[in-house]
């Protein structure tokens, strides 16, 4: 007998999630778990597969390993992300990857304020800022310039997009942090975008308030892997 459950209810109604898809299909479950924990087991169905590590083939004897309990657990950090306009909360959302504001294709240049515990950091001028998690480390944030984080690490990366003036580089900062971002720029086409799969438009001076969320995404690993030899395979290092 197969039992359907509402998306919504899902994850708090079983032990563990098998997903089949790809990077982004990992990304819209850690939407779904909220705020259970539940491990996740990713199948590669997609095309790069750094979250969804198991291969097709390796189904089976993955469900085999869970079961006989040959297997680990990642905690990857995710981020509690609010918008603000005013005194008014228009969204809040948690993101595994990224959260990024960028400019439209025919907008000009943006200026994004950006606090760090309430302290001020850097006026941005760019195309856009990326603030990403280790796991998103490798996704939008690497393409802008931004370091690869080790997926484990207590940090976050703040990265300007295409920046006004060169000297403005990537910043890591604990993951702890209160990250506070204002945008300046008034009649410009912005927009706030989640993970890469939730946008809103923005308003001058609307705030994103960010900061680590209580909830982890709990990924099964298997016990034989290298996060390196991930990165050489995804990445091509040294072809």
């Amino acid at each position: 007998m197969v039992e359907v459950v509402d998306a919504d209810d899902l994850a708090a109604r079983v032990d563990l999630m098998l997903v089949l898809g790809g990077d982004g299909t990992m990304i819209a479950t850690s939407r779904m778990v909220q705020d259970t924990e539940v491990p996740v087991l990713g199948v590669n169905y997609g095309g790069l597969g750094y979250l969804a590590e198991f291969r097709v083939e390796e189904l089976y004897t993955a469900l085999a390993a869970i079961l006989n309990g040959d297997y680990k657990i990642e905690k990857r950090v995710m981020l509690a992300v609010e918008l603000r306009r005013g005194e008014e909360q228009v969204s809040r959302n948690r993101v595994l990857n990224d959260i990024v504001i960028n400019k439209s294709a025919l907008a000009r240049i943006v200026e994004i304020e950006c606090y760090l515990n309430q302290q001020f950091v850097n006026s941005f001028r760019a195309d856009g800022l990326i603030v990403s998690t280790p796991t998103g480390s490798t996704a939008y944030n690497l393409s802008a310039g931004g370091p690869v984080i080790y997926p484990s690490m207590n940090a976050v990366v703040i990265t300007p997009i295409c920046p006004f003036t060169l000297s403005n580089r990537p910043i890591v900062v604990p993951d702890e942090s209160l990250i506070e971002l204002r945008l300046k720029t008034p009649n410009e086409d912005v927009a706030l975008t989640l993970d890469g799969q939730v946008g809103f438009p923005l308003k001058p001076e609307d705030r994103v308030v960010i900061r680590k969320s209580r909830a982890t995404f709990n990924l099964v690993q298997p016990m034989s892997r290298n996060y390196f030899e991930v990165l050489r395979d995804k990445l091509r290092w040294g072809r």
